[in-house]
């Protein structure tokens, strides 16, 4: 499923939205370059769980844990490590199977062979000419 989005406001909305389609559990892989819209996705999918703390890139802490209504948001960022062995080594195996909340996994290429064969993936992308407009491939849902 492709879907366009002309601002941040509309992305953060869907996200907000979504919410109310993933179960418990579920491990959502956010795909894209720097600056494509995966925080911003992020913000709204946490606002969509009553979640009113500042959501941001936790690109220097890994993982951002929040708790919500009717689950909980794990964030996590794997811009900074290398590959799928660091992220185990940060006891990152527990996050793929969060039995109290969701995950959500920016730069998630980084670790694709751990991804769970159910995760969904979010692919994003800019559109040309369009500074504030995106486009995001959403798989497994």
């Amino acid at each position: 499923m492709d879907i366009r989005f002309h601002s941040v406001a509309e992305t953060q909305s869907f996200a907000e939205d979504l919410v109310k389609k993933i179960p418990l559990g579920k491990v959502i892989a956010l795909k894209g370059d720097l600056g494509t819209g995966k925080t911003t996705f992020t913000q709204g999918f946490a606002k969509g769980l009553g979640i009113q703390d500042r959501v941001g890139s936790p690109t220097f802490k890994l993982v951002s844990e929040y708790v919500g209504k009717p689950y909980n948001l794990y964030h996590v960022d794997c811009y900074r490590l290398k590959n799928s062995v660091e992220f185990l080594n940060l006891g990152g195996e527990n996050l793929l199977m969060p039995h109290d909340g969701v995950t959500l996994i920016e730069w998630a290429d980084v670790i694709q062979p751990l991804l769970p064969k159910n995760a969904i993936e979010i692919k994003f992308s800019r559109l040309k000419n369009r500074p504030n407009a995106r486009m995001i491939n959403i798989k497994g849902i």
